[in-house]
């Protein structure tokens, strides 16, 4: 009888055990800051998970498991008719890097054979920023090549970024060619297409990409000392197919006339200021803004360009909301079904980036990435990370 009990009160605790340990993993996968419109009443933690705005006391919510244990205080901030123009153009990107990336390494042909690369005997690493070589800032490639030319001796100090932090590290030089030589391969500009996600005409600000630009050798972001958005047209698209990702082929129509000056590069996209002439001439109305608890899987809309008839809007599905603590360009997973997308593109192509992702006439987020071996499947990012990064909510 002892053992019958025991196990019927097995069978009712383990449920709840499991429940609550599934709502806590969703609780506790909050970030530190949520943002909702202001006339929202719940706040949508997932599709099963809604918590009442009157427990948001003072602009924070305690969360707790069970009602009881103490598991985060999430601070909520209000947003009042926020409405940006949504982007769905295509935009050239031309940046210039802060000081210049460490792409390579190259061995030194010296009077006593080939050596290592000195730099790399030093440990410069890919992906490391050059910002400084004895205490002189370095602004392009060209200015590094002709600082180490113009040196008589032979150890210089180098300074560099590495993962944000600064370094500084001297470096014993080889001579090729009767030249000093530091062994590296270095870039210092990057330049393709993309798409506008959305303009602010209050703050003049924009975001696009929706995920960092990125250096194709050594996958690290750049950081940015300038660029500028240019004016761009589609010239061709080559279809996606499995394990193929698919590519917008396009061109700087006036490379004399900026759109806006780029200011950011995030792990949302990038970012700066504009004018008017951003507004998406097809979408010339604002949208109001859809925050995350406002978000729900199911049909949705893209708004992009792949081709000379300009922007256009597209069937889609969100088929997962994903829990994110901090900004990421994998916060939705999202399906193409628009049968006039798949046929021209086969799904999500490279340079659809940062397409706006529209729901019940709310723009959401915009497109990331695709997935190689489902090119009709790919992911979104949430609004409110771009925003953010953006500079128009705290």
């Amino acid at each position: 009888m002892k053992n019958k009990k025991i196990k019927y009160l097995g069978m009712i605790i383990a449920p709840m055990l499991i429940l609550s340990l599934f709502r806590y993993f969703y609780l506790f996968n909050l970030p530190e800051k949520i943002y909702i419109n202001e006339d929202t009443n719940t706040i949508k933690v997932s599709d099963n998970i809604f918590i009442k705005d009157s427990k948001v006391i003072k602009d924070k919510l305690e969360l707790k498991l069970l009602g009881l244990i103490p598991i985060k205080s999430v601070s909520v901030s209000k947003i009042k008719d926020l409405e940006v123009y949504p982007g769905g153009v295509n935009v050239g990107i031309k940046i210039s890097t802060k000081g210049v990336l460490v792409v390579g390494h190259s061995d030194i042909n010296t009077m006593e054979g080939k050596v290592e690369s000195p730099a790399k005997a030093s440990g410069i690493e890919l992906g490391d920023i050059i910002t400084k070589i004895n205490g002189e800032e370095i602004k392009n490639s060209r200015d590094l090549s002709q600082k180490i030319n113009n040196l008589e001796e032979d150890t210089i100090t180098v300074e560099y970024l590495r993962n944000g932090i600064n370094i500084e590290k001297d470096i014993h030089m080889k001579k090729e060619n009767s030249e000093y030589k530091l062994g590296l391969w270095i870039r210092d500009s990057t330049a393709g297409i993309g798409t506008l996600t959305f303009y602010d005409e209050n703050t003049n600000l924009f975001g696009a990409l929706g995920h960092p630009i990125t250096d194709g050798d050594t996958n690290r972001p750049f950081v940015i000392k300038d660029g500028n958005l240019l004016n761009s047209s589609v010239i061709s698209v080559r279809k996606g197919e499995k394990g193929a990702p698919g590519e917008l082929k396009g061109l700087f129509v006036n490379e004399k006339e900026s759109l806006g000056n780029i200011e950011k590069n995030t792990e949302a996209g990038i970012f700066g200021n504009g004018s008017s002439k951003l507004i998406n001439p097809v979408f010339s109305k604002p949208l109001k803004v859809g925050f995350r608890s406002e978000i729900k899987e199911g049909a949705a809309k893209i708004i992009t360009t792949i081709d000379e008839e300009g922007p256009k809007t597209y069937d889609i599905e969100i088929i997962k909301l994903l829990p994110q603590e901090e900004p990421g360009g994998k916060s939705m997973v999202i399906k193409i079904v628009d049968e006039e997308l798949l046929s021209k593109t086969g799904g999500i192509v490279q340079g659809m980036s940062g397409s706006p992702i529209i729901q019940d006439d709310k723009l959401i987020g915009a497109v990331t990435h695709v997935l190689i071996n489902k090119p009709d499947v790919g992911y979104g990012i949430y609004i409110e990370w771009m925003l953010k990064d953006a500079g128009i909510i705290d």
